[in-house]
């Protein structure tokens, strides 16, 4: 099985939501084929809880005036440190950069195939190291 059409058309305007808004390292998964939940996870993260909101407030705001979307559920929003919103067909995760660092969702990813994006949201990609370095905050010298 792999990703639906509107899997894709979801996960596209989300990463492009997401670049918009400055997200680092933007990626997404087609996980039909090891969940049956899903089929697609996008992963994103941000420098700061107040970013990592507006991302996602603009992931939501986007897929529902676009797409007609509206998650099933949102998680998360006290902390905004990891920020979770499900939308049946994707699940949507905002990272604060830390966050993104230690739990490291991509190892446990990597054997699902890639999903094409935007030019946008690949560019995005290395971006949190680049601002890690340039603001002196790597952690461990560790960052995707």
């Amino acid at each position: 099985m792999t990703a639906t059409d509107r899997s894709i058309e979801l996960v596209n305007a989300a990463a492009q939501a997401a670049a918009d808004l400055l997200a680092h390292d933007i990626i997404a998964y087609d996980v039909s084929d090891v969940l049956s939940i899903t089929d697609a996870f996008l992963l994103a993260s941000a420098p700061n809880d107040r970013q990592v909101k507006s991302i996602v407030d603009e992931i939501e705001e986007r897929l529902n005036k676009e797409l007609g979307a509206k998650p099933v559920r949102r998680e998360g929003d006290r902390d905004a440190r990891w920020i979770l919103l499900d939308y049946v067909d994707i699940v949507v995760h905002v990272q604060h950069s830390e966050e993104r660092v230690f739990y490291a969702l991509e190892r446990l990813w990597k054997d699902c195939p890639e999903l094409p994006l935007p030019e946008d949201a690949q560019k995005t990609r290395g971006k949190a190291k680049e601002h890690a370095e340039l603001t002196g905050n790597t952690p461990d010298g560790e960052l995707s």
